[in-house]
């Protein structure tokens, strides 16, 4: 793709990265054959192929409308067209792009501005939603129905493990999943522990920066990122061996630190580091599967169906590595028909919007009950959360199961 940018942004760092990711892009098409937002709507411009256009338009000049904010709110960035792209068309760092200018030149109406503000001020600071959530979980049957989807049943909390150990790992905490999901961090703390593993948690490191981040709010994003590099730096400075993510949206993000302090002379060394150490559970666990057999006991649970988040899959491009831990213990773990497909959660998707987020979790529930499971694993809060409110089938992380089934439990 030739591409011609104007003045305001070329020989920018977001020209220059625009400017590259748009040369590989070679029109096929093939991106649009597993975008969930091109399957429902149809319309090219709800593809990536149709939104690369209008992000190309954009970076050479062409004026922006309220309608090409609009396509661009619509993407998930489950970043599937990632995964199919035969180019390496690396869509998810476009898109970066294009909101944030969008951003810039286009005015929200007021209601869209407030909500994203709020969002943007509130989920990330675990100082604010902590509370709210409590509150929301001790009123839960009296909230309307879509605000009762985003709160959870309060989980009674497992113990953190108190013994030490020589090999230390780092977790990020998470911003909502402490006070939505808290076993999740429990359970891989208890899980790592009967490994042999001491779990680390750095108290100032916070959100990982992407609900700021995919919200337009750059700046903050980076400023979230800056101030998790500076929590963990000591204890990397001490050796620990990894930086663990059991949120696969965490994990993704902080993943491209590297890249998004790339021209920060005071952090992009230390980010280099922090996603060379920073590893998903996935990759972790699948070394210690003997000792984790003979460890567990099965209770009761036999099949389950795996959805594996979009942010692993394709985030990450991280593949049977839950798979094959789950199958070692003695499950029989069963993929859905368009596994590649994305629930509808994203992040905050199904609040900006809903509509296309229940269609697609109803998409994915139907085709996990296909396969008749007695419960559904996968490796996001988010998902968990959202496809819970749809379905009576217990929806839970995979590591709480793993953790479930060790002896010591």
């Amino acid at each position: 793709m030739q591409t011609n940018l104007a003045e305001f942004i070329r020989n920018t760092p977001d020209g220059d990265e625009a400017d590259a990711i748009l040369r590989k892009c070679v029109h096929c098409g093939f991106c649009t054959a597993t975008c969930p937002t091109y399957q429902l709507l149809g319309d090219e411009l709800d593809g990536p192929r149709g939104r690369i256009y209008l992000m190309k338009q954009m970076v050479e000049g062409a004026p922006v409308t309220r309608s090409t904010l609009t396509h661009l709110d619509r993407c998930l960035t489950c970043r599937s067209c990632e995964t199919t792209c035969p180019s390496g068309v690396q869509y998810g760092r476009l898109i970066e792009v294009g909101r944030k200018h969008a951003e810039q030149r286009v005015a929200r109406p007021v209601r869209q501005r407030l909500m994203r503000r709020l969002l943007a001020g509130f989920l990330p600071r675990s100082g604010l939603f902590s509370p709210a959530m409590r509150i929301g979980q001790q009123v839960r049957p009296l909230l309307p129905k879509r605000l009762r989807d985003k709160v959870p049943v309060r989980q009674r909390p497992l113990a953190w493990p108190t013994a030490k150990h020589p090999r230390k790992m780092l977790m990020l905490a998470g911003c909502v999943q402490p006070s939505m999901m808290p076993n999740i961090n429990i359970a891989t703390a208890r899980v790592l522990d009967a490994l042999g593993i001491e779990t680390v948690i750095a108290p100032q490191a916070g959100c990982c920066g992407a609900i700021r981040l995919h919200l337009g709010y750059t700046d903050d994003a980076l400023d979230d990122v800056r101030r998790n590099v500076d929590a963990w730096w000591p204890y990397v400075e001490q050796g620990v061996e990894a930086i663990v993510m059991n949120a696969s949206g965490c994990g993704a993000t902080v993943k491209e630190y590297a890249h998004l302090l790339r021209d920060d002379p005071a952090y992009a060394d230390k980010a280099r580091r922090i996603v060379e150490l920073t590893r998903d559970l996935s990759e972790i666990l699948p070394a210690f599967e003997e000792q984790l057999v003979a460890a567990a006991r099965r209770r009761g649970i036999h099949t389950v169906a795996w959805h594996p988040p979009c942010t692993l899959q394709h985030g990450q491009q991280l593949r049977g590595g839950v798979e094959s831990v789950l199958a070692a213990l003695g499950l029989d773990v069963r993929l859905p028909v368009d596994s590649h497909l994305c629930c509808g959660s994203a992040g905050t998707y199904s609040l900006t919007q809903p509509k296309l987020s229940y269609r697609l979790r109803n998409q994915k529930l139907e085709r996990l009950h296909a396969l008749e499971p007695q419960l559904i694993v996968s490796a996001n809060v988010g998902c968990i959360a959202h496809l819970q409110s749809g379905t009576s089938i217990p929806v839970t992380h995979w590591i709480e199961l793993v953790e479930h089934m060790l002896a010591a439990n």
